[in-house]
């Protein structure tokens, strides 16, 4: 048994059996792949996977056990390579977040210019992309730790920890009607074509639930990932735009209103997302008391271990 067969077995099963898929991303044959894995499993004395000929086509019972140990030892393998690289180098190695347009953009810049001060010497990557790419960049051990609003708690294998509360703003041109209004309701918002997030991106669903329950049905004309494109085509009178509110800055945005809408909205909560079982770095935990002070390195890892 060696590790090698070892990862072999666990991509296997994240390229959903497909073992020319496997072959590529480890850098080898597909007949090694298949070898490797048959080499293992004569060694434990038990089929790992169902096959159908030489496909692949899902995990045997015992397989599933069998993956979920190795799992759990190629994670106790990165730990301990972590562990070293702890106390070899302290203060320097490569850090990489899986997060969202809105959070890169509007809550982690100053955060990050921190970081980069107290730690120069440590790379950091961002990596975007949607809140299920990022929960599988987290459990495939590809990012080491996730930010996003939506889909992190729902990953039996990531542990979150909430780190602030933000609302929607509705934003519209200066001359549009809606200025100036009291009290603002759904159903006036509804008058007018709305501009507002993807699904499942930024809060998207407590806009749709505000609007079901109040029995307002939204003509959502254009949806986008990113603020700064909703509040271009705003600006363009295609509509009123629905946003995060701090997606909104007075300074760069001088053709926009902000209208208060905390009172119609539900407020959306951003969570950091970690592997269960990971070993962080000294600087990984740094980087997220600076993002949310409240979360201390003691909470984190406790909680870490209790779940691993």
């Amino acid at each position: 048994m060696n590790f090698q067969q070892l990862r072999f077995v666990r991509e296997a099963v994240r390229q959903n059996m497909n073992l020319t898929e496997v072959a590529n991303v480890l850098y080898t044959s597909q007949s090694g792949v298949s070898k490797q894995i048959k080499d293992l499993e004569d060694e434990l004395g038990v089929d790992i996977f169902i096959r159908r000929g030489k496909r692949l086509t899902g995990l045997t019972e015992p397989g599933r056990a069998v993956h979920q140990l190795i799992e759990r030892m190629l994670l106790d393998a990165e730990n301990l390579r972590r562990v070293a690289r702890q106390f070899a180098e302290e203060d320097s190695g490569h850090l990489v977040v899986a997060t969202t347009h809105t959070q890169a953009r509007y809550a982690l810049p100053k955060v990050v210019h921190e970081f980069r001060q107290v730690f120069p010497n440590v790379r950091l990557a961002m990596r975007q992309g949607s809140p299920q790419q990022i929960a599988q960049s987290i459990i495939n051990g590809e990012a080491d730790m996730g930010i996003s609003t939506e889909a992190l708690d729902r990953y039996p294998d990531i542990v979150t920890f909430p780190c602030y509360s933000w609302h929607h703003v509705v934003v519209v041109p200066k001359t549009h009607p809606l200025v100036g209004r009291e009290n603002l309701t759904l159903e006036e918002i509804a008058e007018y074509p709305v501009i507002t997030y993807d699904q499942d991106f930024t809060g998207r669903s407590h806009i749709d639930q505000a609007f079901a329950k109040a029995g307002s049905v939204p003509d959502v004309v254009l949806t986008a990932i990113d603020a700064d494109v909703i509040k271009t085509y705003v600006e363009l009178g295609m509509g009123v735009g629905v946003v995060a509110a701090m997606a909104f800055d007075p300074a760069r945005d001088t053709g926009l209103v902000a209208l208060d809408t905390q009172h119609l909205f539900e407020a959306s909560t951003t969570r950091i997302g970690l592997r269960k079982g990971a070993f962080l770095r000294q600087y990984a935990y740094r980087l997220i008391e600076m993002f949310a002070p409240q979360l201390t390195e003691q909470q984190i890892a406790s909680q870490l271990r209790e779940t691993a």
